[in-house]
């Protein structure tokens, strides 16, 4: 049984290999450029190939797996699609057969990858299954408005071709003239609502999911949960502070990032790491902020002050500020992780706050007995095992034994 699944996940990931280096093939030959065709977007898809073929191979009955099998089967056949369409329309137009129909398939592949990742994959995490039966109404309704939407895609009269930034109207080779356009219609428009109401819907299972979750569905909804923020922080902030071609790059590692802590949250790899990553993150992010805005203002002011305004600072006004923010770093990073610590790991810093007190009143104490009884009570407080015990080495005689 688990060779067949392995099968059927490889044969997937080879699909997918195969119909990604055909877009790619196809871009080159048309004299596309990677940066301005957006190719990092399309490969990014990869990681959920890749993530969904292991966790079909190791976890069958997890559908997060498959969906994210089917997200990239959607990328790796709707990608070489729009190649095959734009060299056959637009580079040498009439030179490829059957262009009109993979300009029609190229248009119905982002719906349903939209509805897979933004709806379904927050309604079934991490366990393949709903979180209870109250959410049905959410993923049938789902389910009928993108059939509603891809059917309106099919035979809307006129197909959108879009290269580079561009669109060319294509006639649907199936297209009738009284369905209305899903992109424009007053009809497309309210299903949209539907579908952006159903993916509301499915965020906030995910949160009634953690705030009810323990233990091990914690630490997975955690993994999850992080690469979302970063996606959805990390993605609008790149492409404001760096050039086009590296922002799309970040943000496709964004995206990819998804289904990589998807996939070691379901695998449980290195699962509890989380939390140092959640705390790691938190810290040089506040502290990158931080000292970014003192750099900022140091460098403004005396420059301002010495400068005049508008006009350059004064070198020495720059490596004043440079070594102020050395000077800063260290004693700003530990203030932040207590801080960081205080509010997202209570565990830890009541840990460290028990075992400090337990250290000063360890010199003080003579009383073993005392003494076992309170150790084992810091072990039980920041460890929190199931059962803890002391053993004690009796003591040597000879050891105690003096040489006159």
């Amino acid at each position: 049984m688990g060779r067949r699944w392995s099968w059927v996940a490889w044969s997937m990931l080879a699909i997918f290999v195969v119909g990604c280096g055909s877009a790619v093939t196809l871009l080159v030959a048309r004299g596309g450029g990677f940066e301005q065709e957006g190719v990092a977007l399309p490969l990014a898809f990869a990681g959920f190939m890749v993530v969904g073929a292991v966790i079909v191979a190791r976890r069958p009955a997890n559908a997060i797996g498959w969906i994210f099998s089917a997200i990239g089967l959607l990328a790796a056949t709707g990608w070489p699609a729009m190649e095959y369409a734009a060299y056959a329309y637009l580079t040498r137009p009439g030179s490829l057969p059957g262009a009109s129909w993979a300009a029609w398939y190229q248009q119905l592949w982002w719906t349903p990858m939209f509805a897979l990742l933004a709806i379904a994959t927050p309604l079934l995490f991490p366990t393949g299954r709903l979180p209870s039966a109250r959410w049905r109404p959410v993923a049938a309704v789902a389910a009928l408005v993108t059939v509603a939407l891809e059917l309106l895609f099919a035979f809307r009269p006129t197909i959108r071709l879009q290269v580079q930034d561009r669109t060319y109207a294509v006639d649907n080779p199936i297209g009738l003239a009284w369905v209305p356009d899903p992109e424009t219609s007053a009809v497309g428009g309210a299903l949209f609502g539907v579908l952006t109401a159903c993916l509301v819907a499915a965020v906030l299972s995910l949160v009634l999911r953690f705030r009810r979750s323990r233990g091990v569905e914690r630490q997975q909804l955690k993994w999850f949960t992080y690469a979302g923020v970063l996606l959805i922080l990390g993605g609008p902030l790149a492409s404001y502070l760096l050039p086009s071609s590296v922002s799309d790059v970040t943000f496709g590692l964004a995206i990819a990032l998804v289904p990589v802590a998807a996939g070691i949250a379901i695998l449980r790899y290195r699962l509890y790491d989380i939390d140092r990553l959640i705390s790691r993150t938190l810290v040089y992010g506040l502290l990158t902020t931080l000292l970014a805005g003192v750099y900022v203002l140091v460098v403004l002011v005396l420059g301002q002050l010495f400068g005049g305004i508008g006009a350059e600072p004064p070198s020495w006004a720059v490596a004043g500020a440079t070594l102020a923010l050395a000077a800063l770093f260290q004693p700003a990073r530990r203030r932040i992780q207590v801080v960081v610590d205080r509010r997202f790991n209570r565990r830890k810093f009541d840990a460290a706050k028990t075992v400090e007190g337990f250290s000063v009143r360890l010199r003080d104490e003579i009383d073993l007995d005392a003494l076992t009884a309170e150790l084992l009570v810091v072990v039980d407080q920041t460890i929190q095992p199931t059962r803890a015990s002391l053993w004690l080495r009796p003591s040597d005689p000879d050891s105690r034994r003096t040489t006159p």
